[in-house]
């Protein structure tokens, strides 16, 4: 039995009882007098509250709930508590909710949910960024006018879930669209920017085409020359023979200093060869460097300057073949006659190694990609040069792992200036050098 019925049945029991005492005692009339009356007041109780409960549900809230005595106050209470309970989950829910919106908005990945007929219901910051769109304002908006790219449009009409759909926009970012279904027809756009992604597979397909031509050129003339003196055999000139010999050493040089410069960037790309650190005496490194550009050089002025006995906390050999490519790349690209100028200073705190050079210098356009592997500004002009198109490759990752970075200015016409800075926390104040 209910607890309501167990706190209602002595009543009942009174009344009825009662009533039959009068009906014993008096007669008909009273007991039934009495029976109707012991109804109605509880009716009429009833009917009051029933009317208060009524007002209450126009503001369900906690703090209005009725007050009641009896029966009602039972009822009331457990009312009370259950609106406590229900604002409770409210809450929870809405934390939850709160916290889900945060992870979606943080997602690197942009998030638009598309409703039956490819309406905007919602998006996240990242969609907002990557197709310019306006939650609140394009809310209820047909994605494809807003997003007016033909490749983009097909594919939303063609609804192909199980391909992702490529689309390059204007600001050169590349995206890759997926469109999920889910729900009742609603579906869940997804766009992930895959710029760096297409740039790296560019990049790769670029060196391995590179590194074919590379070789093959050499190898052909190599090839060609032993086939002319093969032909030839004991009657070859042997004037010919020397000039043969000679390009086909010059030719396997030139493959020998590929792979040499292509085994460097492989040591230096490796994530498990470790920066070994040591004391680097730069003063001493440069002057070095300063000899062996004047060796290379025809007919330069090559000038060195230290304005700093500061060293580095370094790897030698690794600072060796970085500041080495930026002189010989100063030396190859600068005309007989031209001024090469070697700084190693410091500037705020930072220790400046920079080339400067009187060359025919780089239009800006080219200056991003200088640092790719094999990317030459001139093809024919850099083969001429003798160098492989890694140089400045190996600079980055050598200042890379040095936490460098390289700065490069050049005007068309002007000369280029090649800048490794260095941080503060590289720096060795004084290696008890003699500046000269």
């Amino acid at each position: 039995m209910s607890r309501f019925w167990l706190s209602i049945l002595p009543q009942v029991l009174f009344v009825f009882a009662t009533t039959g005492v009068l009906w014993a005692a008096a007669n008909a009339a009273a007991a039934f007098a009495f029976l109707s009356l012991s109804m109605l007041v509880p009716l009429l109780w009833m009917l009051r509250n029933l009317s208060r409960i009524d007002s209450w549900l126009d503001s369900p809230t906690v703090e209005n709930i009725p007050e009641a005595s009896g029966l009602w106050e039972g009822v009331f209470s457990r009312l009370r508590r259950m609106v406590k309970q229900r604002n409770l989950s409210e809450r929870q829910m809405e934390i939850r909710l709160h916290d889900l919106q945060q992870a979606i908005a943080a997602l690197p990945d942009g998030i638009v949910i598309l409703d039956a007929g490819a309406h905007i219901e919602w998006c996240n910051p990242m969609a907002e960024e990557y197709f310019g769109l306006d939650g609140r304002r394009d809310f209820g908006q047909q994605i494809s006018y807003l997003v007016r790219q033909p490749l983009f449009v097909e594919y939303l009409a063609e609804d192909q879930t199980d391909l992702p759909c490529i689309l390059r926009m204007g600001n050169d970012r590349i995206l890759s669209i997926q469109i999920i279904p889910y729900a009742d027809n609603k579906k869940l756009l997804l766009a992930r920017d895959i710029t760096r992604i297409e740039n790296v597979e560019r990049m790769r397909r670029d060196f391995v085409a590179n590194v074919s031509h590379e070789l093959r050129t050499p190898l052909t003339v190599v090839n060609g020359f032993l086939e002319t003196l093969s032909d030839m055999g004991a009657s070859a000139d042997p004037e010919m023979m020397k000039r043969s010999l000679d390009l086909m050493s010059g030719q396997t040089d030139r493959m020998k200093r590929l792979v040499e410069d292509l085994l460097t960037l492989s040591k230096l790309e490796n994530v498990e060869n470790m920066l070994a650190e040591e004391e680097v005496n730069v003063p001493m490194l440069v002057r070095q460097i300063h000899q062996d550009a004047i060796s290379l050089s025809g007919n330069h002025r090559i000038e060195l300057s230290i304005e700093t006995d500061a060293g580095l906390r370094g790897n030698m050999e690794e600072l060796r073949s970085g500041f080495g490519n930026l002189v010989s790349n100063a030396v190859r690209y600068t005309p007989e006659g031209g001024k090469i100028s070697l700084t190693w200073k410091l500037q705020d705190g930072n220790a400046v190694f920079s080339v400067k050079d009187s060359g025919i210098g780089i239009e800006k356009e080219h200056i991003p990609r200088l640092t790719e592997r094999f990317y030459r500004v001139d093809r024919s002009r850099s083969r001429g040069t003798g160098g492989t198109g890694l140089g400045l490759a190996i600079v980055k990752h050598v200042l890379g792992r040095h936490s460098a970075r390289l700065e490069i200015e050049s005007e068309f016409g002007k000369g280029s200036t090649f800048s490794a800075i260095f941080p503060p926390s590289r720096v060795i104040a004084d290696m008890g050098d003699t500046i000269r």
